[in-house]
């Protein structure tokens, strides 16, 4: 008989990985915790919780605090935890999401909480420029807010197919982008800080289950309605990515009733129906807003005007339909859908389960329809989310990477 033999210590570090990840996971869920309250949540030995917690604290990820002890009781007492968060010089990730007209930066903590943000609007500008643009954009902002704080790297999230193992943009068709290193050029950019990528509708899915609500853990499928319209499945904690990474195009998904012209030679496709370009163009050729923009036109829904808020509502229910025909595909937990009026408007939110409901075969609770759990910062912490997911899953590996990136200059990580 005969057997593979592992590499020497293979299978320890590969333990060592999960039971860090574990714990890491395990804090953020609950903390600020002690180590005795994370075996017992965690299912880890005391000694297993105490070995990982010394490693996470070393890397700065955790840290004690000893001013939450109780006096009371007898023993010794139990020291809280938790993760070592910007507010207090914990580390901090870098994140930007490139649109269309604008591109949102953002700093967010191990919490995925955003620190910082700025809008940088960049609508006429040549699209072979945009990264350098961007790139410059992000270094000024990272320098004025990171404070001495540790940097753990940059997460960048945009539309279309997006390779991630990579760091290239496959296809872009509006910013007319094919096979671009996009995250190479970030990084040089930078300076050499280490930068992730990933389409903008995964990396917020992904957000939603690391920092939303239990739900999504389980399965979801998320449906981000922009000037590009896409989607993303996660089932059991992990973001469908797909031969290619080329899962979730859903731009000529078809949407019952609809019968708007699509570029592609049909009719009725959903980004030609419910995109922000389609809606805002509807908009300015009825003459609620004097040039196509989205934002004019939530703006003057929420002034009252009623030709807007009749259009915004047209659109809630083209996305519902949309949204019934993966409830019934896919049948997830929690369908969480990325739309600016929804997310501003729980008015428009109720158009989307309406007309989800009413179609779905499946789903009789609207309530399993919600926005993104972080509202109208949502684009920043999913950007920072592309950054600090691979943390979480392997928080020793990541660090380890990240000081070799120091020790070699910072040059880029992808």
């Amino acid at each position: 008989m005969t057997s593979t033999a592992h590499p020497p210590g293979t299978v320890g570090d590969g333990r060592r990985e999960a039971n860090a990840a574990l714990v890491l996971r395990t804090v953020l869920d609950h903390g600020p915790v002690a180590r005795s309250a994370v075996a017992r949540l965690s299912g880890l030995s005391p000694a297993a919780v105490s070995r990982q917690a010394t490693d996470l604290t070393r890397m700065g990820l955790l840290r004690e605090l000893p001013d939450l002890v109780e006096g009371r009781g007898v023993g010794r007492p139990q020291v809280p935890m938790d993760l070592h968060l910007g507010a207090v010089g914990g580390p901090v990730a870098g994140g930007v999401h490139l649109g269309v007209p604008a591109s949102t930066l953002g700093l967010v903590d191990l919490r995925g909480r955003v620190i910082a943000r700025r809008l940088v609007p960049h609508d006429g500008l040549d699209r072979e420029l945009l990264p350098a643009v961007v790139a410059a954009e992000l270094r000024t902002f990272l320098a004025e807010h990171v404070r001495g704080r540790p940097l753990l790297g940059v997460g960048a999230a945009l539309g279309g197919w997006v390779d991630p193992v990579r760091g290239s943009v496959v296809r872009h068709e509006t910013l007319g982008w094919r096979r671009r290193p996009l995250a190479v050029e970030l990084a040089q950019g930078l300076g050499g800080v280490p930068v992730r990528i990933d389409n903008h509708a995964r990396a917020i899915a992904q957000s939603e289950i690391l920092f939303g609500r239990p739900a999504a853990r389980r399965s979801l499928v998320h449906l981000f309605v922009g000037n590009v319209v896409d989607a993303a499945l996660g089932i059991a904690g992990v973001v469908h990515q797909g031969p290619g990474s080329a899962a979730g195009d859903v731009a000529h998904l078809p949407v019952p009733d609809s019968t708007a012209p699509c570029p592609c030679g049909r009719s009725g496709c959903l980004e030609a129906t419910a995109s922000n370009t389609a809606v805002a163009a509807t908009a300015a050729r009825r003459g609620i807003v004097p040039k196509p923009d989205i934002f004019l036109v939530v703006d003057a829904a929420a002034a009252g005007d009623r030709r807007a808020d009749r259009l915004l509502r047209e659109r809630a229910r083209a996305v519902g339909r949309a949204v019934a025909l993966l409830l019934d595909v896919v049948n997830p937990d929690l369908v969480v859908v990325s739309e600016h009026a929804s997310v501003l408007n729980a008015e428009y939110l109720e158009e989307i389960r309406g007309a989800a409901v009413d179609l779905s075969s499946v789903c009789d609770d609207p309530e399993r329809i919600v926005s993104p759990h972080a509202g109208p910062a949502t684009l920043p912490v999913a950007a920072g989310t592309v950054l600090l997911n691979p943390l979480f899953r392997a928080p020793l590996r990541t660090m380890k990477e990240r000081v070799g990136d120091e020790a070699e200059g910072l040059s880029p990580s992808h």
